[in-house]
Order: C-alpha cells, then structure tokens, then sequence
C-alpha cells in the first residue's frame, strides 16, 4: 500500500507589487503647486475687541467713549451720547471714483477720511492715554468702507513741516488702535 503523502505543495505566491507611480504623478504635480500658492498668500490678521458693557463697569470716573458711525450719507463722530461731528459724502465731481476687478464703483473714496483723521488728531491730543474706540456700521455699507475707515482710526499721517532748507516730514501718528466693530443706531 503506497503511502499517502499529506504534503500539500502550496504554490509560492509572492505579495503583490504596489504600484505607486499614479501617487508619484499627483505629488509631481501637487508639490510645486503647493509651492507657488504659497508664497503668493498673505495672511492678514486684524484683531478686534468687543465693546464692553455699561453695566459691568464699578469705575464711577466718566469715561470718553469714541464712536465712528459710518452711514450712507456720510460720516458722524459721537461719544456715545451726542453726535459730535459730521462729514457728509464728497460730491462725484471733487473726487475720481475708481472701478475695481469686478467692475464695481469703489464707494469707498466717497467718505472724507482726512477730514476724520484730522479730528481724531485733535481728540488724541486731548486724551493722549485713549486707545479704544468703536466703529458703527450701517446695514448696507461696503466691506472696503469699513476698512478704510478702521485704517483711519487705527492711525494716519501728520505732516510736520521742516526748518528753513529743510524738507517736510511725514511722520505716521498712532490714533486709536483699538477698535470695536458694530451696527449703529
């Protein structure tokens, strides 16, 4: 009687090869996308603060409050109970509206914001220590409005005129760089 052998030859099979060359291709073609995208990106960070409530103050000291309210027809400075100042819109003809990519009027250069630099100097030079105000913004006000007006109240620039044979100076004047955003009233 023959014997039986329970050797079972298993057939060498080998793992099978991985076949990267498509992952190959897509980082061929990612990584100096990612590189190119990259340098052209800039990051800005605006940090804003919250106004802070009237009921959660124990100072007993009457505090300047510093509102800029943007509205459709023009600019307001108040202190949070009177209107102390107006700027209305520059008129179309004293100033050249500029046309954005989109092909969208920039409203933006309708707003006299020399005009509030130059009254926001004199405030700072009044309260020197003051760095806080709040922005109030109309529902339907551009976003570069609001820009463009916070860039005013953060800080502006100063002529300072020189000496005899000396030239003017420009001198960049830090206003109020603490900025609260809101809806005005």
């Amino acid at each position: 009687m023959a014997r039986r052998g329970h050797h079972y030859k298993r057939p060498k099979k080998e793992p099978p090869e991985l076949n990267i060359t498509t992952f190959l291709n897509l980082m061929v073609v990612l990584v100096p996308f990612l590189l190119i995208t990259a340098v052209f990106s800039r990051i800005t960070i605006l940090e804003l603060s919250l106004p802070s409530g009237a009921g959660g103050s124990t100072d007993t000291k009457q505090q300047l409050s510093i509102e800029v309210i943007v509205r459709e027809k023009g600019l307001e400075i108040g202190n949070g109970k009177q209107v102390l100042a107006r700027f209305p819109l520059l008129s179309e003809g004293s100033i050249q509206l500029s046309v954005d990519d989109t092909g969208e009027i920039d409203t933006s250069k309708r707003y006299d914001l020399k005009l509030l630099s130059d009254f926001l100097v004199k405030i700072k030079g009044k309260y020197p220590d003051k760095t806080d105000a709040i922005v109030l913004m109309e529902p339907d006000i551009e976003y570069r409005v609001l820009i463009s007006v916070m860039d005013a109240v953060r800080a502006t620039f100063v002529r300072q005129t020189g000496e005899e044979g000396e030239a003017d100076v420009l001198q960049q004047v830090v206003l109020f760089p603490d900025i609260s955003i809101g809806d005005a009233p």
